[in-house]
């Protein structure tokens, strides 16, 4: 009798039972671990790329170091892809094993650990897309910028003189590229800015909320008070009746 691929392999699955799922944990946070070490390298590198590169690829994108950083970066980026790619893999076995019979008595916090690895799984994959994102995005604008002035340079040395012409070109040129940076500084201002005033509205809302919780609460609490202001004012006046009458008492006592 043959048997189905699937259910032998849920069979072995089954019949490993805890030793399989923490097998598969292992591989998970191995996984997380060199993953978060590869993308703080390849954040570091494209931000050195951004820095330290930007000059010499102005000048000559077809450059050794420029080649030399791009394989770089290219290999790195290949490499990111293979490990997000294993880790939702591991996902996958981890869900495929949640699902096994005879593991329901365990189902709850086998659901919560294997969240808590998508979600993990997710913020890598977000991280990562947005530093290449914003990688290429920047090797564009450099590109275009490198090509601008490499027709300015081409420009000059065909015509053979420094004119007023070519002068003022390459100045243009330098101050769009300050331009360019000083816009980057006001964005990323402007972001800090927004996320620092959206912090301050939700505590601003949290305060808020309590204060108005408080102010539902002061009908009850100066109902209270009322009630032991009206108890001291009785026990005042028979404290004071009694020594009224203690006092006439010992008046007439004394006449007498």
């Amino acid at each position: 009798m043959m048997t189905c691929p699937h259910s032998q392999s849920t069979t072995n699955m089954a019949a490993g039972g805890s030793d399989y799922w923490e097998g598969l944990r292992k591989q998970a946070r191995q996984l997380e671990n060199e993953l978060d070490l590869k993308l703080v390298s390849f954040s570091k590198l494209c931000t050195s790329y951004s820095s330290s590169s930007r000059d010499q690829r102005t000048r000559d994108s077809r450059s050794d170091s420029g080649s030399y950083q791009d394989n770089i970066l290219v290999a790195m980026t290949t490499e990111l892809e293979q490990l997000l790619a294993n880790l939702t893999a591991v996902n996958d076995k981890m869900a495929e094993y949640t699902n096994t019979p005879g593991v329901s008595s365990h189902n709850a916090a086998l659901m919560h650990t294997l969240q808590r690895h998508r979600d993990i799984l997710q913020d890598y994959t977000h991280e990562f897309h947005k530093t290449k994102g914003n990688f290429f995005s920047l090797r564009e604008r450099e590109d275009l910028l490198g090509s601008v002035h490499r027709d300015i340079e081409s420009y000059k040395s065909s015509s053979g003189v420094n004119n007023r012409k070519t002068e003022l070109l390459l100045k243009e040129h330098e101050h769009l590229r300050s331009s360019d940076r000083l816009i980057d500084n006001a964005i990323s201002i402007a972001m800090a800015t927004k996320e620092n005033i959206t912090f301050q509205r939700g505590m601003f809302k949290s305060i808020q909320t309590r204060v108005t919780t408080l102010a539902n609460r002061f009908p009850t609490i100066n109902g209270l008070i009322q009630k032991i202001n009206l108890r001291k004012r009785r026990d005042s006046l028979i404290l004071g009746g009694v020594i009224g009458v203690c006092t006439i008492l010992l008046l007439l006592y004394t006449f007498h």
